[in-house]
């Protein structure tokens, strides 16, 4: 076998013979993602190893995200991807991601404001709209004899327009573990992409006189408020809602860690070390769920539409009840920070923070859009919540 022979041989067995259409425009789009991410600095941290996991899972015959399972073999036999994606399936990750954020936030803006709890309620709306449109669009297309769509897809599905990746995928695994992929990549691509879907909504549901508002200065919380806090709301909220008690409760130990004051080593912990690494596995494994082959489908493309109007939805609800609650306060409530209630936490509120500081530069609203912020963490497990009761097993 001479040298042309060799080269000839090697390059059939390569991956360029191998690629398909599908899989080269999902590399396309993972490069769009990585120069969001890299360039313009759209939550790196999310979205690169989202965009670098979806460039892997389409290199062909790299089997990163190869399921030995499926063929009888054992588990360990799989890609390194796909062992990693466990963590993802078994919904290990979302419930350790919301103890990180549990850790990290002050829920004292809350505290000290109630009312936040109504625009973070008032931003799951848009988790609603798109269930509803959903199980319409379910019932009336019909796809090789099955419906688009069942009702438990449905709401899985909706559950995107809460903006929080953690949730969509405790549920999807629950209700629709078929489309785990597709959600869990609109769900994390648009939290990801906040700081570009929400402004221009905000900007058009709001006047220049309203964005300048500013707001009172919150009053100090007492320690023993924040203590108490993460305890009444786990008890109250599982009780309630019991099938929310992974990601609730995980949520509210975390900030219990943070607000102990006696466990700084657990809370260094959870917020830093840990919650570092768990989203580098979450983001890349989900990523590499955005196989070509699989995801470039009607179901697929009809679940990154609804999930995107969902969004639009969640940050008009919030939007639109702070217009109210400005209205009915005289003022005092600058309706920007009811985008702020979908659960991106603290994307969301950034994003509130540096519209109001365009229309008043020395604007400051991020403490107070946190208090909807995290609101709104608390407002789409409870909605993840209803909606397992609906429609998940019996």
């Amino acid at each position: 076998m001479n040298f042309f022979e060799i080269i000839a041989q090697t390059f059939a067995q390569s991956g360029f013979v191998a690629m398909t259409w599908q899989q080269g425009v999902m590399i396309l789009v993972s490069f769009v993602l990585l120069y969001m991410a890299i360039k313009k600095g759209f939550e790196p941290l999310l979205l690169l190893p989202i965009a670098f996991g979806m460039l892997l899972a389409n290199l062909p015959l790299a089997g990163l995200m190869y399921d030995a399972t499926a063929e009888g073999l054992a588990w360990y036999n799989s890609g390194v991807l796909r062992i990693i994606y466990m963590g993802v399936k078994s919904s290990i990750f979302p419930c350790l991601i919301f103890m990180g954020v549990g850790a990290m936030t002050d829920f004292g803006p809350l505290i000290a404001n109630p009312i936040s709890l109504l625009l973070g309620a008032a931003a799951q709306f848009g988790i609603y709209v798109a269930f509803t449109l959903a199980n319409f669009l379910g019932n009336s297309i019909i796809i090789g004899g099955e419906p688009m769509f069942t009702a438990a897809q449905a709401a899985a599905i909706a559950i995107i327009g809460g903006a929080d990746g953690p949730t969509a995928i405790f549920l999807t695994n629950r209700l629709a573990p078929e489309l785990l992929a597709p959600i869990a990549v609109a769900a994390y691509s648009y939290m990801a992409l906040i700081p570009l879907i929400q402004p221009p909504i905000m900007r058009m549901l709001t006047t220049e006189k309203e964005r300048k508002i500013k707001m009172d200065q919150l009053r100090q919380v007492s320690k023993t408020e924040k203590i108490i806090f993460p305890i009444v709301v786990t008890v109250f909220c599982v009780l309630m809602l019991p099938s929310v008690a992974p990601l609730i409760g995980m949520l509210m130990l975390g900030n219990l860690f943070r607000e102990a004051g006696c466990v700084e080593r657990l809370s260094d912990t959870a917020q830093t070390t840990r919650c570092n690494i768990v989203p580098i596995m979450l983001g890349t494994t989900v990523g590499a769920t955005a196989d070509g082959l699989v995801f470039l489908r009607p179901q697929t493309l009809g679940i990154i539409a609804l999930g995107l109007m969902a969004f639009c939805f969640s940050t008009a609800g919030g939007v639109l009840l702070g217009k109210l609650l400005c209205f009915i306060t005289g003022g005092k409530i600058n309706p920007l920070i009811g985008a702020a209630g979908v659960s991106a936490v603290p994307m969301a509120a950034r994003v509130a923070q540096a519209e109001g500081r365009k229309a008043n530069p020395t604007n400051f609203l991020l403490m107070h859009a946190m208090g909807p912020n995290v609101a709104g963490v608390i407002g789409s497990a409870v909605a993840a919540g209803f909606l397992l009761l609906m429609f998940g097993p019996k």
